[in-house]
């Protein structure tokens, strides 16, 4: 039975007027363009008009039928559209969330579930076939359904499925153009209509979680490629070991159970077997990796880049140590920049909690997934970070059409059949391939069918192999309990159920920061992680051999590290070490995070409390937005010293004196200090490193033969000089960057300070010549970005964020882009500090991750916690609500959020009653 309304806000609509068959076919873009163009009243007709765009906004007040409802249920609204839901049974709970949420989201929710499942072609044609079938030999949907099939809890499933029912109900009756805009838009290209959501369309995202945040697997390809032109050493010096002795790990007073046997670091891939083996494969592996590298490169672009910055902070402040006298609690994930955001804000109330109603809780979900993710409920409050363990691993296969070899035998490969069907084209069919490691990644390139044909299996060994694949084991495509422990932590009551929760947070692996209301503070490092058979994990295996693999189990949770009230009275994660890797019998991950944000907060919380201070919601607040730089204040000191003759370069060097290293929007001295460090980041590694590793992005180093010319020479210049050379690849510029430079600031005259002669400049031979030379660029290339006036120069102007739709808004003309998304915006903050508004030191300073959230609980007194989101909650492009947070969230600020029921009622604006 449709859902039906008995009484409406006046903010529903209705579009007039039947389907129009098209004549002819035109391509899609340009259509999509022209109808988005109507739809925003731009044009004439009138079947695109504002009743269109109003179609698909949702009804917030009146009353609305709901099937299989047991009572009624409340919706209870902001001034942000931030919805509180109240029910007396969790079906009925659920059931609404998952109506809500396709109120306000359901496109987004589409697409997700169709990039989970490998489906993206059904809905945008062709372009998506490459990134389908990369997908589908991952198989996230297929272990999703394992997982809801033989893993999950039957009270999982009832959630999953209530709230699947929500979502159709509101689907139910509904045309594509009563959905939400992007289907009308769609509806003149191909005949797609939403299908029913399903449980396990919900279960499926966390896979797509699991990987943005998968830890070192494109480091493990970059070490493999480097060595066609490194040696161990300067491999090892680009990947430097954790700095133990200045960035604090997350647990230095917690505990785990006593494990058995000798723990010895050395045996960990000591004997080099893993490496020597796999890259005495030069020339077919360096292949494989490089065309991998570029597969994956197309998955990111949907969810977010992956990389050192995409992590999170997160951090516990004990009552001892507050304003308060309760535990105060911050949280800010940092992801990619979506539209609408990841997150959605929501409470999810019973009205009397009960063996029949379990939930009382509120923070940030995810749409197309019941529960609530980060957030509290009326006893404990917790938040995440990446713990970024390494769990996945690259094996080197030794393939025949037969199958592959593994120890000494031809094993068959596990097939299936894959059909990809494509709106408006042919099907298209795949085979995945897999090993007893996991599916055959490289299957997915054509360039890869062709490698590995004289490729050595080992350096010493003088027979072929027929060729060489790719395959990836993952801890994500092993059916897991994940799903279970969102609504287990929405449920606990003490750090006992908190932990037995965590105990089923198996993928992504992630850092748990806890504290509750009797004001006790606590840190769980939960996850399935692997135990190697040997090698650490750094670099692919001979997947050909049972002596490498992984063991039958992972590592035990009771064996995972966790702390309970430290004596320190305080909790830091924020992506670095979990815990000195001496003093811990199991490898957790040799690529973590390398502390420069831990490190800060660590730094600002003990400045707080020394002396016996107190920490308040403010100072929790004012901490999130820190943006000091690290490596400026390692850098600075040594780029003043430099003598410059250059007028022009001596001038932009002064905007250096007397800096504090803070990174404002405004600041001139911010904007030109990491144009400096990009610099230096190119001239000492870039063109190093093997052409494999290139990057498409701006070009450096370029200014006009007088260097004192016209702007507009200089611009032409920047615009014309393409992309760099193939040649040469760039650093990110992530905090890993700042440890490889720290460690060789006291060798001046190390190779890597070397750099070829250009068409203006002669080679540089030491450090203090590269940074010279550095300054000089950076000079000319913000010349051609911000004009010759350093006085006109700041750092939001060339550090900017723009939000944009993840799907009809990514590409296409500008007009379309101008339609869906948002922005610019200038940002402060930058890479690896505490606000950490992250640039890829590879292609601009263009703002590329974002805390995408914002909170800071008070625990016990709950109304008086704070939260943001990065967008807003509607995912309607002409919504009121679609970024209507955004500016504040530029500025710091945070929103009031109410929890408790007099509170919710005192902050209303709507409420829509959901009826049986």
């Amino acid at each position: 039975m449709p859902a039906t309304t008995t009484a409406s806000s006046g903010s529903t609509g209705t579009a007039g007027g039947g389907s129009r068959k098209k004549k002819g076919r035109r391509a899609r873009l340009i259509v999509i363009v022209l109808v988005l163009a109507l739809v925003a009243g731009i044009g004439y007709g009138t079947y695109w008009s504002v009743s269109t765009v109003r179609a698909s906004y949702p009804q917030t007040s009146g009353t609305i039928q709901l099937a299989g409802l047991g009572g009624n249920v409340e919706v209870k609204r902001d001034g942000y559209g931030i919805p509180q839901i109240y029910a007396d049974s969790d079906a009925d709970l659920f059931r609404a969330q998952g109506f809500v949420q396709a109120q306000d989201r359901f496109w987004e929710m589409d697409v997700r579930r169709h990039l989970t499942a490998g489906r993206l072609s059904e809905m945008f044609g062709s372009g998506q076939v490459e990134t389908d079938s990369f997908l589908r030999t991952l198989g996230w949907r297929k272990v999703a359904q394992e997982e809801y099939d033989t893993v999950l809890s039957a009270e999982t499933k009832k959630n999953l499925q209530a709230y699947a029912d929500g979502v159709n109900s509101y689907l139910e009756g509904r045309d594509g153009k009563d959905i939400s805009v992007e289907y009308a838009a769609l509806g003149f290209t191909n005949d797609y209509k939403p299908s029913k959501w399903t449980p396990v369309d919900s279960v499926a995202w966390l896979k797509a979680m699991a990987w943005d945040l998968r830890g070192n697997m494109q480091d493990e390809i970059d070490r493999s490629l480097m060595t066609s032109r490194l040696d161990s050493k300067q491999i090892k010096d680009l990947y430097p070991d954790y700095p133990y002795d200045k960035h604090e790990p997350i647990v230095t007073e917690g505990a785990i159970s006593t494990v058995t046997g000798k723990f010895d670091p050395e045996a960990t891939g000591s004997d080099g077997s893993g490496a020597t083996t796999v890259e005495g494969a030069t020339q077919g592996l360096t292949t494989q990796l490089g065309a991998l590298s570029d597969t994956l490169d197309e998955i990111p672009a949907l969810l977010g880049p992956n990389g050192t910055g995409i992590g999170s902070n997160s951090w516990v402040v004990s009552g001892k140590y507050t304003t308060t006298n309760k535990p105060l609690l911050a949280n800010d994930p940092h992801l990619a920049p979506m539209l609408p955001s990841l997150w959605y804000q929501m409470g999810l109330h019973c009205r009397a909690v009960s063996e029949t109603c379990k939930y009382d809780t509120a923070g940030y979900t995810f749409s197309g997934m019941p529960g609530v993710i980060i957030g509290h409920n009326q006893d404990i409050a917790w938040g995440f970070t990446n713990l970024g363990a390494d769990v996945t691993d690259l094996f080197l296969e030794k393939v025949t059409a037969d199958g592959y070899l593994y120890d000494g035998r031809t094993k068959p490969f596990t097939t299936r059949e894959e059909t990809i069907k494509v709106a408006g084209g042919k099907d298209r069919h795949i085979t995945v391939r897999e090993t007893n490691n996991g599916p055959l990644v490289s299957d997915r390139s054509g360039e890869l069918e062709k490698v590995g044909q004289k490729a050595p299996v080992t350096n010493s060994a003088p027979d072929r192999a027929d060729g060489y694949a790719v395959a990836l084991r993952w801890t994500a495509l092993d059916p897991g309990h994940s799903m279970d422990a969102v609504f287990e932590l929405n449920r606990a009551k003490d750090f006992t159920t908190f932990r037995a929760a965590a105990q089923h947070f198996e993928v992504p692996s992630q850092n748990l920061i806890y504290a509750d209301t009797k004001g006790n503070i606590g840190y769980q490092a939960p996850g399935k992680i692997p135990v190697r058979e040997q090698g650490d994990g750094t670099t692919p295996s001979p997947g050909w051999s049972s002596a490498y693999g992984w063991k039958k189990d992972p590592i035990p949770f009771d064996e995972l590290p966790y702390e309970y009230n430290p004596k320190r009275g305080y909790i830091v994660t924020a992506n670095q070490a979990v815990i000195d890797e001496d003093k811990y019998p199991y490898l957790l991950t040799k690529d973590w995070g390398y502390g420069s944000r831990s490190q800060r907060i660590n730094d600002l919380v003990q400045s707080k409390i020394k002396g016996g201070g107190k920490i308040s919601t403010e100072d929790m607040q004012k901490m999130q937005m820190d943006n000091t730089s690290e490596i400026a204040a390692l850098l600075v000191p040594e780029l003043l010293k430099i003598n410059v003759s250059d007028k022009d370069v001596r001038q932009a060097q002064k905007l250096l004196e007397g800096w504090d290293y803070t990174q404002e929007a405004d600041s001139a001295a911010a904007a030109y200090f990491n144009g400096v460090w990009r610099n230096i980041l190119k001239l000492a590694f870039g063109d190093k490193l093997p052409k494999e590793m290139r990057v498409e992005g701006e070009c450096l180093n370029v200014r006009p033969a007088n260097s004192s010319g016209p702007v507009d020479e200089q611009d032409r210049l920047v615009r014309e000089c393409g992309q760099r050379s193939p040649d040469s690849a760039q650093p990110d510029g992530g905090d890993r960057w700042y440890q490889v430079v720290a460690n060789l600031m006291d060798k001046p005259e190390s190779d890597w300070w070397k750099s070829p002669k250009s068409r203006k400049d002669k080679a540089t031979e030491t450090r203090d010549e590269l940074f010279g030379r550095a300054m000089e660029d950076a000079r000319w290339e913000l010349t051609a970005k911000l004009g010759k006036d350093i006085t006109t120069w700041n750092w939001g102007r060339l550090h900017q964020l723009t939000l944009k739709n993840q799907t009809l808004g990514t590409e296409g003309p500008g007009f379309l882009q101008r339609v869906l998304n948002r922005g610019p915006w200038n940002l402060g903050g930058g890479e690896a500090a505490v606000d950490a508004t992250g640039w890829n030191a590879a292609g601009g300073y263009e703002v590329v991750w974002v805390p995408s959230m914002r909170m800071v609980v008070n625990v016990g007194d709950w109304d008086k916690s704070r939260w943001i989101n990065l967008t807003g909650a509607s995912g309607h492009a002409f919504s009121a609500h679609y970024t209507d947070q955004t500016d504040k969230w530029v500025n710091g600020e945070l929103l009031p959020w109410a929890y408790g029921t007099n509170a919710v009622a005192g902050t209303t604006k709507d409420t829509l009653t959901l009826k049986p």
